[in-house]
């Protein structure tokens, strides 16, 4: 196998099975294949999790999961919004490379969605002979020919467009769309678990993407609420903030949280009486990052300003916008407790998700992403090379239009705008990691961002964006 650059490589390996682990080298037989849980959040910022620092909100199963496995401490994605974020992480690739610039409005863009000649990881997986399937949001066009079933998924439990409520939501069910009574997390997990106890003597993959805890928050049940009936949270600290209506964001937001913590919990607990935990890796991360009065605004990376007096979006490419939480518990392979702090891209979870499976990425195959499974097996000892650079890029449309690209290393940031009127921004992360001092105009770091610059176009080039030219 061949390793993955930032800027899209060839993959070399065989699509037939390769050893789950180095200690099962030695084996005699046929290697059992891990099943994999592939646990997606809609909207979850990094800072809302307690297995990243934060004390006030309540995620008890899934600090427990960061416990028993890996805990990625600079994790991305290249893009800020729903539908682009959710097929770069599927298929490795940029959203200039698909076409999906922004998020889906089907009302708006009925014949928009995921190609089906797009490759895409669960159906590498299916290949491989795993039973998969989809609970909860796809976002990836509501057409028939980009339906889940025909994108690697056997069955489909869920929403074809981004919006549901959190209560007594649409679903498609068996192939027809009708309301179901119940809370939406409790409903995917149930549906998860039963698929789970269908295909338990055979290798599966279970993806739920859940919708939670993007807009509404509420209602969810009151068992997830009341762990912040009395919570004055903590809020950021910048000016003009309508601080009381902050707070109460906040404690709807991180209530929409604990309600996919405690199903977390349900599966979890599940898969350790089907005797199946040990045999299987369940990975969690979300589609973006999220702010709730960061840098004054609310939402992701066309968020729309809090401040008291400001009215509009303001696009952005911000950490906040694009920093997920990634935790991934791999049993005899990675161990408990473990802490890693390269930087890794919603890309690379394809490779990686395939080498774990022990399968691999076809020849003709072209893709943005590489493995970061030698970040799992080796975290602090790792010989081979790593490039902590990021690259990303965003063309919104949707209530406004901007044209972001970024280039990201661990001591700078530059934030390219092509769209006209419209400053670029320059960062320097290792003095000012909040991101409030843009140094894009200031003489003394010019040679600075002209070689971030160069650099971020030399990226744009290799993968064909139009706005390279």
């Amino acid at each position: 196998m061949r390793r993955l650059g930032n800027t899209g490589l060839w993959i070399a390996v065989l699509l037939s099975p390769t050893l789950a682990s180095p200690s099962a080298a030695c084996a005699e037989g046929p290697v059992e294949r891990p099943n994999i849980v592939f646990l997606y959040t809609d909207d979850q910022a990094q800072w809302a999790l307690g297995a990243y620092g934060n004390k006030e909100i309540h995620t008890p199963n899934l600090d427990r999961l960061a416990q028993t496995g890996a805990l990625f401490r600079n994790a991305f994605t290249a893009t800020p919004v729903c539908s682009p974020s959710r097929a770069s992480m599927l298929t490795s690739r940029y959203p200039t490379q698909f076409g999906i610039a922004d998020w889906i409005d089907p009302k708006i863009e009925p014949d928009l969605g995921l190609a089906p000649s797009a490759i895409l990881w669960p159906e590498l997986l299916k290949a491989q002979g795993y039973a998969t399937a989809l609970m909860g949001k796809w976002h990836l066009g509501t057409r028939s020919e980009f339906h889940p079933t025909r994108q690697g998924f056997d069955r489909f439990f869920g929403f074809l467009g981004g919006g549901n409520q959190p209560i007594n939501p649409e679903l498609e069910v068996e192939g027809t769309v009708r309301r179901v009574q119940g809370s939406l997390p409790d409903l995917l997990v149930g549906e998860g678990i039963r698929f789970v106890e269908a295909n338990r003597d055979r290798p599966f993959l279970l993806s739920i993407h859940f919708r939670a805890p993007h807009v509404p928050y509420a209602p969810v049940p009151a068992q997830d609420s009341a762990h912040y009936d009395t919570l004055d949270p903590t809020i950021p600290d910048v000016p003009g903030l309508p601080r009381q209506r902050v707070k109460t964001l906040t404690r709807r937001y991180y209530a929409s949280v604990s309600s996919v913590d405690r199903n977390v919990g349900v599966l979890l607990d599940r898969l350790e009486s089907l005797g199946l935990t040990g045999k299987t890796i369940v990975i969690f991360t979300s589609d973006h990052g999220y702010m709730i009065g960061h840098h004054g605004l609310w939402h992701k990376g066309n968020g729309s300003w809090l401040i008291e007096g400001k009215e509009g979006r303001r696009p952005n490419l911000f950490d906040d916008s694009i920093r997920v939480p990634l935790i991934v518990r791999w049993p005899g392979v990675v161990a408990p407790g473990t802490t890693i702090d390269r930087v890794v891209s919603n890309l690379d979870l394809f490779p990686s998700i395939v080498e774990m499976t022990g399968g691999g990425v076809p020849d003709n195959l072209r893709i943005g992403g590489r493995s970061f499974v030698p970040l799992l097996r080796a975290p602090k000892n790792n010989p081979a090379p790593w490039d902590d650079t990021l690259f990303g890029q965003y063309d919104m449309h949707n209530g406004l239009v901007a044209n972001m690209r970024l280039i990201r290393t661990p001591d700078w940031k530059l934030i390219r705008h092509f769209e006209p009127g419209v400053d670029d921004e320059l960062f320097h992360l290792a003095d000012d990691p909040g991101e409030t001092h843009n140094l894009a105009a200031d003489p003394a770091h010019r040679e600075r961002k002209a070689g971030l610059a160069q650099q971020l176009k030399q990226w744009m080039t290799s993968i064909g964006d139009p706005q390279a030219r």
